[in-house]
């Protein structure tokens, strides 16, 4: 998934992972354009997935 495709379906995505991960705040799942890597460690560091999992689950939405 690339960034455009990230940034189009944020609020889906936010939503499911929300569902999912119930720890996961809104400052985890804060999005800003640019800091896609930074947003990935914050959910990485919270749930113990891999980057590469996080990735493929969230283009697997």
């Amino acid at each position: 998934m690339n960034t455009t495709d990230l940034k189009g379906k944020w609020n889906q995505v936010k939503g499911k992972l929300k569902q999912e991960y119930a720890d996961l705040t809104e400052n985890d799942l804060l999005y800003e354009e640019g800091k896609e890597e930074e947003l990935y460690g914050r959910i990485q560091e919270r749930i113990g997935k891999s980057k590469d999992e996080i990735k493929k689950w969230i283009a697997d939405l």
